[in-house]
Parts: structure tokens; sequence; C-alpha cells
């Protein structure tokens, strides 16, 4: 049995049992791929894939099982490859992020920038996409670092952990009616056309609640994975925006203004998602206390362990 052969193996699994897309991913030849897979699956006297004449159809329970014990192997595998590198080049090094494009954009520069200044020698990589995509991502190994609100908590591979909170705004145009209400309100909101965010991304889902429990029906008209495109086609007045309240930047926003929407919608947690059993350089864990000040090392080692945070002791007066 060979590692390159469990690679195969969960390569095939995650690219939908396409042997061609998993040998493009791995840069090597189709031929070998199958080759190696029914060398592995002789040795160990099992089929790990259901096959239709040449074409894999399907996982026998055995290599259910058999999958799951390979991602366990290979991940400690690669856990070993960063001990390495933490000892041998501890400033340098590769740090992976996926996130949504709202968090990218407004929550993370300042840790970034900060982070770069600290370690300029590690090679920094922002994947976005939508909070699924993120977390799959981060469930699979192929980043560090989840950063998102939806959908981290339905990932039992990941241990969460909570970053901050926020809520919304209303934007509009500077010559709206919305802006003579004295306290706005979901029946005024319902009023008009709406540009917000698309249902998969960015807390979507406690705009809905809103006026579903206000037996309000909105006139969406347009949604989007991306605060700026929702402020551009607000400025074309397609409608009024509701966003993330730290989407909005005044002095950069000329063209519309902003309503405290906070009252109307439930907040939301954006998440740290990390894959469980992974092995965290030291400049993860900066690059966390960076983004969030009390995620300190002690308390996401402890969050990684399945244990409670560590108390913070008080200073003797």
């Amino acid at each position: 049995m060979k590692l390159q052969q469990l690679l195969y193996v969960r390569e095939v699994a995650r690219r939908g049992l396409n042997v061609s897309a998993a040998a493009d991913a791995l840069h090597t030849a189709q031929p070998g791929v199958s080759s190696q897979i029914r060398l592995l699956e002789d040795e160990l006297n099992v089929q790990i894939f259901e096959r239709n004449g040449k074409r894999l159809v399907g996982i026998t329970e055995p290599g259910q099982a058999i999958l799951k014990m390979a991602e366990r192997v290979l991940q400690e595998v690669d856990n070993i490859k960063k001990v390495g590198g933490e000892y041998s080049s501890e400033a340098s090094g590769r740090l992976s992020i996926a996130t949504t494009h709202t968090q990218a954009r407004y929550a993370l520069p300042l840790a970034v920038a900060a982070f770069k200044k600290r370690y300029p020698d590690v090679r920094l990589e922002l994947h976005q996409g939508s909070p699924v995509h993120v977390a799959e991502l981060t469930a699979k190994g192929e980043v560090d670092l989840a950063i998102a609100t939806e959908a981290l908590d339905d990932y039992s591979d990941l241990i969460t952990l909570p970053c901050y909170e926020w809520n919304r705004c209303v934007v509009c145009k500077p010559d709206h009616p919305l802006l003579k209400e004295k306290r706005l309100s979901l029946e005024a909101l319902a009023q008009y056309p709406i540009v917000t965010y698309d249902p998969a991304v960015t807390g979507r889902s406690k705009i809905n609640k809103a006026f579903e429990q206000a037996g309000l029906t909105p006139n969406v008209v347009l949604t989007a994975i991306d605060s700026d495109v929702i402020k551009t086609y607000v400025q074309l007045g397609l409608g009024v925006g509701i966003l993330a309240e730290m989407a909005f930047e005044k002095a950069r926003d000329v063209d519309l203004r902003a309503i405290d929407a906070s009252h109307l919608f439930e907040s939301s947690t954006t998440l740290i998602g990390l894959r469980r059993g992974a092995y965290l350089r030291r400049y993860l864990y900066e690059f966390i206390e960076l983004l969030v000040p009390k995620l300190t090392r002690s308390v996401v080692e402890h969050a990684m362990l399945g244990q409670a945070p560590p108390k913070t002791q008080e200073k003797p007066e």
C-alpha cells in the first residue's frame, strides 16, 4: 500500500468519481490513477469503487470505510509536513483562507495588513465564495481557515469559534422617501423593491425570517453575493439595498445614504472554522488573534481538543 494510492482514491471520490478530473487535479495521467487504484483493490482484496464497465458509478461499503481512514492518514501526513515547516522555517510558508466576499472586502483587510507586516515571507491566499463552498474547502483540508456567517456549523469535520457579531443597514439614494421615516419599519421597507444578498450567503436567512414573522413578502428584485454589487444596483435605482452594516463606508459611498436596520433583524455571528485534527502553525494562531483578539492561542487549542475555553484569571487587587 502506498500513500500515493490513498491520495488517488481520495481525489477520485472528491471529484465525483471522475478519474480524468482527479488526474488533472493531481497533475498526472488518468491511466496511472486507474491502475494504482486497481492495484490497491487487489492488495486489499475488496472493491473500493463500483463500476459499470470502465466507468466508476459508486463507492462500495468497504470503500466508504477505506476513504474515511485514508482521509485520516493523509491528514496526519499533512500535519507531519506542517510540523517540519514549523521548525525548519518558522516565518515562511503558506496561509490559505476561504471566506465570503463581504468578509474579504470589509472585515479582513486590517488583520491581513498586520499579518503581512509581521510575516512578509508567508504566502497569503484568499479564496472567496459562498459559505457552503468556504466550508467544503476547509473540511477537505484544501485551505487552513474558514471565515463565514452561514454553513460552517453544518459541517461535523469543522471546529467553529465565534468571531464577531454584526447586523444590517438599508442603503438608498439621497432622495429616497425612506429617509423621511422617523424609525424604519419592515412595513415601510416592504413597499419598495429590494436588492440584497443571495439566499446562500451573508446572513440572508435572518432577513427572510424577519419578514416571514411579520407576515410580509419583500419584493426582492435582485440578489448578489457581493456587497459592492448590491450598492452599485441601488445607485442605478433598482431598489433599496439591505446589506451588512460593515459594508457601508460613508467616505466612499457618497452617492448613497444608510439607515440603521439593527432593530429589524436578528444579529448574525461570523464564525471561524478549522478542520478537526489539523496541525495549526504558529502564524495561523497569530492571524486568528489579529482578527479576533479574544481568540488567543490557548482558546483555539482548547477548542481543537474539544475542551472548554480556559478561564481568564483575575489580577489580584
